[in-house]
């Protein structure tokens, strides 16, 4: 009894260290199954995706460009799909070269997605932030009967298996795929035991499609911004003052008034040397692209060359096109970073700012990561462009240079002396200059012997008051005359008449050339250049102290300016015109201090200052009384005569 019973004791020892043994090996197995499932279902699932994509780029794109659709947009469709299968394909082949290895098959798989996690990110990105246009598109053509009609065919032909109704079946995949890598992965994690080996791989590989999921959303949300800012909206004066409101009239104050506090010194302004940068070379390669485009379309308008327009100036009007959306951008940023220093000042002082607040803070957040990120390479495309349209236009220029030439010659031939040997032909060019240049001294001789004096012409009003402006703010010294028309061709040019009086400022340019003068033309100020000014001098004759020539000596002077090749430059008469102060505006004294004065009236400045020295008041003498009058209020003119000012004619 007692070995039976001992018996019995040893079997359910046994039987219970094999429940033991069964309870501690089967979730072991469950979860390596588990695991193997999950890594087939990632190889599966992502063969049967890049088949989709192969449909989609050469069945479905393919049948729709051969239909020629004009109201159909393929690429705002299917944006950069074709970069989705490269990479998806190459994916998918490392991925299957995998699936024979048993022991390092989870380890590759980590470092296969780490490897093609920033491919990923890049192609992802563009096309998930191009998903919701497309949509829209999609939408669209489901309103144009013969539209829809198009694509519903093309899918029963190309996808008959599908069942597809519209083509949103197809677009979605790469964002559905894309978003499902993190979970296929994390699937295989949870199936791993957090001893295993491979298991830090596995995370770190979670990780990063983690990562890139929200790189993506973040680029996506930064284009949103964009989209909102970058469009250079062409709006009438009743539409923009449509729009004021109470909050968009404090916002634009609010900036002005920091923008005018940083010009100042008051407050810091915000200093991003990388952004700056990239700013500069846009902007240098936008200027350039405006000044080129302005001046083909006269180019084109003179020669009218079809070559020339298909080549160089269309395709400088797409480039200067693209050029809109970041230069309304850039202009965007400077009001959101005056906005973000704004909310950054009360941030720091209250420690805390409302949800709009933080809200507009990521608006230039988002914005300025956007124009860091993608300016560099926007530069690079803008200049690639600009410099094919400059080779274009080389080449251009040379073929018609060498028309011009093959058509000289051809006229050339025609000519009597086209045969002439060279020395030959410029002998008897230098006779020919020598006999015209003896023609024109004896027929400057002649006129200057028969011309009458020009007759003068008084000024107008309106002529007058502005040379009479000038000499009050720059002196009579200063006047020159434009001796010829003067077309301004660059930024802070003048376009001045023949005959027109400005006031010389600084005779050199911001860049130290004394070619280049700042002049005052009565109102506006700009650059002309210093060869088409002369010393501006009153009709002789109209002024006191004028010394009248006699008409042997002015012939003399007349003949020698006629006989030099190159006249010389005109030199200040020799007179000594007469000037006066008058009142320029009516004052009325408001302290015994002070004098009454009415416009126009001649008065004796004694002293051009107060007794503190102070500019704005001077001491003057008005009809026997002295006090002290505004400064601004006075002005200095010439002395007028009875004939009056004249424009030397």
């Amino acid at each position: 009894m007692a070995s039976t019973h001992g018996a019995e004791s040893d079997d359910e020892d046994t039987t219970e260290t094999e429940e033991a043994v069964y309870e501690e090996v089967v979730p072991c197995d469950k979860m390596e199954l588990n695991q193997r499932l999950s890594v087939e279902e990632l190889i599966t699932t992502e063969a049967s995706y890049v088949h989709n994509i192969q449909f989609c780029v050469l069945d479905i794109r393919a049948h729709l460009q051969k239909k020629q659709l004009p109201d159909l947009d393929l690429e705002g469709l299917f944006s950069n799909i074709d970069d989705i299968l490269h990479v998806s394909r190459r994916f998918l082949k490392d991925l299957e070269a995998m699936a024979t290895q048993e022991h390092e098959q989870l380890l590759c798989i980590s470092t296969l997605f780490q490897e093609f996690k920033d491919e990923m990110e890049t192609v992802y990105k563009i096309y998930c932030a191009s998903y919701d246009h497309a949509l829209l598109l999609v939408e669209s053509y489901h309103k144009d009967p013969r539209l829809q009609e198009e694509i519903l065919e093309t899918l029963k032909a190309t996808v008959p298996h599908t069942g597809a109704s519209d083509l949103s079946f197809f677009l979605v995949m790469p964002v559905q795929r894309v978003t499902k890598y993190p979970l296929l992965l994390g699937k295989i994690l949870e199936n791993t035991p957090t001893s295993a080996s491979t298991y830090p791989a596995l995370q770190a590989a979670v990780r990063a499609m983690v990562q890139v999921n929200a790189n993506i959303n973040e680029y996506k949300r930064r284009r949103e911004v964009a989209t909102k800012y970058n469009k250079a909206e062409q709006l009438t004066l009743r539409e923009r003052l449509a729009r004021l409101n109470t909050h968009s009239i404090a916002k634009k104050t609010t900036r002005l008034s920091r923008l005018l506090m940083q010009e100042a010194g008051i407050v810091a302004k915000t200093e991003d040397r990388e952004y700056d940068d990239l700013e500069e070379k846009f902007q240098c390669v936008a200027s350039s692209v405006a000044v080129l485009k302005e001046n083909v379309a006269s180019y084109l308008g003179h020669l009218e060359k079809r070559r020339l327009d298909s080549l160089v100036y269309q395709p400088l009007c797409s480039l200067s096109d693209m050029l809109v959306g970041p230069q309304q951008l850039v202009k965007k940023r400077l009001d959101k970073l005056l906005d973000y220093e704004e909310i950054q000042e009360r941030k720091s002082e209250m420690g805390s700012v409302t949800y709009d607040e933080e809200a507009a803070m990521n608006t230039y957040l988002a914005i300025n990561s956007l124009l860091v990120a993608e300016l560099p390479r926007f530069n690079q495309v803008a200049l690639e462009l600009l410099e094919q349209i400059l080779c274009s236009f080389s080449t251009l220029q040379l073929d018609l240079a060498a028309k011009v030439l093959h058509q000289a010659e051809k006229e050339l031939e025609q000519m009597p002396h086209g045969h002439m040997p060279l020395p030959n032909f410029r002998k008897m060019v230098e006779d020919s200059l020598e006999q015209s240049g003896t023609q024109l001294r004896t027929f400057c001789q002649t006129f200057e012997t028969v011309t009458p004096s020009p007759v003068t012409q008084p000024l107008n009003p309106a002529e007058e008051q502005k040379v009479l402006s000038l000499v009050s703010k720059h002196g009579p010294d200063k006047l020159y005359q434009v001796t010829s028309n003067i077309s301004g061709s660059k930024d802070l040019d003048l376009t001045l008449h023949k005959g027109q009086i400005v006031a010389l400022l600084q005779s050199v340019d911001t860049k130290g050339n004394t070619n280049r003068w700042l002049v005052d033309a009565g109102g506006p100020r700009g650059f002309v250049p210093a060869g088409k000014l002369q010393p501006y001098c009153p009709v002789q004759g109209q002024q006191p102290g004028v010394q009248a020539q006699d008409p042997e000596s002015s012939t003399e002077r007349r003949r020698h300016s006629c006989a030099l090749p190159e006249a010389p430059r005109p030199q200040v008469a020799s007179f000594t015109p007469a000037f006066q102060v008058v009142a320029g505006f009516s004052f009325k004294a408001r302290s015994p201090q002070e004098v009454s004065l009415q416009e126009g009236q001649p008065v004796v400045v004694l002293e051009p200052h107060d007794k503190k020295g102070s500019k704005e008041w001077s001491l003057v003498e008005v009809n026997g009384q002295r006090g002290y009058v505004p400064s601004s209020y006075l002005v200095t003119v010439p002395m007028q005569q009875p004939m009056g000012w004249s424009l030397p004619v």
